[in-house]
């Protein structure tokens, strides 16, 4: 009898034990998890000899490639001075050091940083936040929250309440709390013709008119700036945002920016509302924060929505909201090493040339007869694959069409993760044009995989 190899064997301890996030496990009968012993800049290395090109930045951390030198010499640094203090009570000079530095970098107004350890607890804290803003204004009519469809901001129940994508929010409808919901400017649905710009704006009179109607229920509007990731990585133009600040304004509705995703460089800029020239009242940070090295996430909000807290305990106004890995010292050390690769190396500039790149490389895949749409917003590019190009006609979600792309870019050694029939490209900033051909590549295999 043969010796199975050393990911067999890693394998089937794994799935004694461990239980896999957004999985379906008998899904593993088949097809089983990958081990993966080492990393090292954009390839992934198993334990039997084989690596695999991360194109998606491992579910959109990492954005200085594995095992980065420069993040690594931070966090061992940290780690021989401390590495956990609570921070009810306590302070130390990684986290004030990280707040400093984002407050310097993000749009001027944001000045107060609550710390918590991902994505979902950020937009927690910040529906939280901004409910309890308006009781503590003696408001308390204010507690309803305008999202778009086909939104995701995380899978706490909070988080996924006002999301709207139904895989991960129709089983646990019960539970939630009711939200107002409009229709997301979505720039795949726009009409032959039509422009993005053109598109978004005329999508804004739904969000107009429900603040109209709704304001002096609504404590907020929560929306992912430019980029629908986990909903299909959908995309809109930035004056969407512009309009969004006016009205919230007019209307005395705060803004809640998800930046979760599409922060740090993704979106084209180093915060996507820039692009917008927007100032959202609150703006949750997280995956690539610390360049996909520890737990991290940040709600940054306004002197305003500070003071609303600020008051004499027995009035019983605090935000009593916590985190027991609340701005940990190690995850704040590879925050503040990622930050200062984006200023030493001028990140943003050379992104532009590497998405200049993605965009030459799967220029021919919008010609494919089963390619409806080949979009893209900055680092993040998305083919739309369907079963038929002239009526739109999506295939069915029980075909698995994505399982089969994903099968097929792992044969060549690429991590590729569809979302339903949508392939995307998602890749570390530090990979090179010659590599971006090469993952182009894979992409277009993984089409005709998918599509067969």
């Amino acid at each position: 009898m043969s010796t199975p190899s050393r990911n067999a064997a890693i394998a089937v301890r794994d799935l004694a034990v461990v239980w896999h996030p957004c999985t379906q496990m008998k899904d593993h009968e088949r097809l089983p998890p990958i081990p993966i012993a080492r990393g090292a800049g954009v390839w992934l290395h198993d334990f039997d000899g084989r690596r695999y090109l991360d194109g998606i930045s491992s579910w959109w951390v990492n954005l200085f490639g594995h095992a980065n030198p420069r993040i690594n010499a931070a966090v061992r640094e940290q780690l021989d001075r401390l590495e956990h203090v609570m921070l009810a009570g306590f302070t130390h000079e990684p986290v004030l050091e990280l707040s400093e530095r984002l407050i310097r970098l993000l749009p001027v107004g944001l000045t107060r940083c609550f710390y918590a350890d991902s994505g979902s607890a950020a937009v927690e804290i910040a529906v939280k936040m901004s409910f309890h803003y308006w009781q503590n204004r003696g408001q308390p009519r204010k507690r309803r929250f305008i999202t778009l469809s086909n939104s995701y901001h995380g899978e706490t129940l909070g988080a996924l309440a006002v999301g709207d994508v139904e895989l991960y929010k129709k089983v646990y409808q019960p539970l939630l709390m009711d939200v107002i919901t409009v229709p997301s400017p979505d720039c795949h649905l726009r009409e032959p013709g039509m422009d993005w710009e053109a598109h978004s704006r005329r999508m804004f009179a739904a969000m107009e008119q429900a603040l109209a109607e709704h304001a002096d229920e609504v404590a907020a509007v929560i929306i992912e700036p430019l980029v629908q990731c986990a909903g299909s990585m959908r995309m809109y133009h930035p004056v969407y945002l512009s309009l969004l600040r006016e009205a919230c304004d007019r209307h005395g509705v705060l803004l809640i920016a998800d930046e979760i995703a599409v922060g740090f460089g993704r979106s084209g800029t180093m915060f996507a509302c820039e692009q917008a020239g927007i100032r959202p009242d609150f703006i949750c940070l997280s995956k690539g924060l610390t360049g996909g090295y520890l737990p991290l996430s940040v709600v940054v909000t306004t002197e305003d929505v500070y003071q609303a807290f600020y008051d004499d305990y027995l009035r019983l106004n605090a935000f009593l909201h916590s985190h027991s890995y609340t701005g940990n010292p190690l995850a704040c050390a590879a925050a503040l090493a990622t930050l200062a690769i984006f200023a030493e190396d001028d990140v943003i500039a050379r992104n532009r040339g590497l998405a200049f790149r993605m965009k030459e490389a799967t220029a021919g895949l919008a010609d494919h007869p089963q390619v409806a749409e080949v979009r893209q917003t900055g680092m993040i590019l998305a083919i739309e694959t369907v079963k038929d190009k002239t009526s739109g006609e999506r295939f069915d979600w029980r075909e698995r069409r994505g399982l089969k792309a994903y099968e097929y870019a792992l044969s060549q050694g690429a991590l590729l993760r569809p979302i339903g029939n949508v392939i995307y490209l998602m890749p570390p900033y530090v990979i090179t044009p010659a590599q971006i051909d090469w993952l182009a590549d894979v992409a277009r295999g993984a089409v005709e995989a998918a599509c067969a």
